[in-house]
């Protein structure tokens, strides 16, 4: 009896164990960037560097500023710079202001941040082809750069030209870190 009792045991216990192995390693430890850490990042809230010194509590302004088809901007950019930004008439060197009223949010292990409203240079002549918007951080004194974005190549004769922006969301955010 006590012998048919163990061949019972073991024969229930083996495919336990079996699943056991297979399935219970889905919980296991995966190497992964936090994903509340990457709206901190777009909040602002971590500093790694000694020199990185918050003074205020408020949020920064943000500026968008349009270049030249003959520009070189891109991923290396560090820092506005006027060099290659259109001029033409009642466009401002430095761009115009961005809409950040919505703050950055989170959908499964993506955070991302579009701006609330239109980007809108209002009645330009810019008469040179232009296809690339820069935003930059206005408020850091050397005016940080946080992305470009290209389009199609654009001239504007006393008109306004407007940059839509996407749905806020994990999939269309214009500034997404996944």
């Amino acid at each position: 009896m006590k012998q048919m009792f163990r061949n019972l045991l073991a024969y229930l216990l083996i495919p336990v164990a079996v699943y056991a192995e297979r399935h219970l390693l889905l919980y296991a430890n995966t190497q992964a960037m936090c994903t509340q850490f990457k709206a901190d990042i777009m909040n602002g809230l971590h500093a790694f560097g000694a020199s990185v010194v918050r003074g205020a509590t408020t949020k920064d302004a943000y500026k968008a500023a349009l270049y030249l088809v003959s520009a070189s901007r891109g991923a290396g950019d560090t820092v506005y710079s006027s060099t290659g930004e259109v001029s033409g008439t009642n466009y401002s060197a430095g761009g115009v202001a961005v809409t950040t009223a919505t703050p950055p949010a989170i959908s499964g292990t993506t955070a991302f941040f579009t701006p609330s409203a239109s980007i809108v240079f209002t009645n330009v002549t810019l008469s040179t082809a232009f296809d690339a918007v820069l935003i930059y951080n206005d408020t850091s004194a050397t005016k940080l750069a946080v992305s470009v974005h290209t389009f199609g190549s654009q001239t504007v004769t006393a008109g306004t030209f407007t940059l839509t922006m996407p749905a806020n969301d994990a999939t269309n955010g214009l500034i997404r870190i996944a």
